[in-house]
């Protein structure tokens, strides 16, 4: 779900400007051969880019990964920090199709998931 974008700059330039969200599923492009493994995923390049990523399951009974699974196995084959496990849950807070109440109420709970802080480079 949009991981070859970072194929093409100026996509990638409208993806960042326009912050359109891109929902990855990581297990699942290791299931279909998008990337050989995880180490070789680009969900963290683009995420330094700019792009606004989400880590999603993707029919998780077939493709062997639900949201945990696909967020565990992307932090450790990417070695993802604290600071980009924050930004992708906040991506996903943002993008979520909810009224701006329950968005600021989510986004109070990762806050103080995180230690209290709003995680940022």
């Amino acid at each position: 779900h949009g991981v070859r974008s970072i194929d093409d700059p100026k996509l990638i330039d409208f993806l960042v400007e326009e912050q359109i969200p891109l929902t990855v599923c990581p297990l699942s492009n290791i299931k279909l051969c998008v990337f050989e493994d995880m180490t070789q995923h680009n969900i963290k390049q683009l995420l330094d880019l700019g792009v606004c990523v989400t880590i999603n399951s993707d029919d998780p009974a077939y493709f062997g990964g639900y949201m945990n699974e696909n967020f565990y196995a992307t932090q450790v084959g990417l070695n993802l920090s604290k600071t980009d496990l924050y930004k992708i849950s906040r991506n996903a807070i943002q993008a979520a199709f909810l009224n701006g109440d329950r968005k600021q109420a989510l986004m109070a709970e990762l806050v103080a998931y995180f230690g209290g802080e709003e995680l940022v480079d």
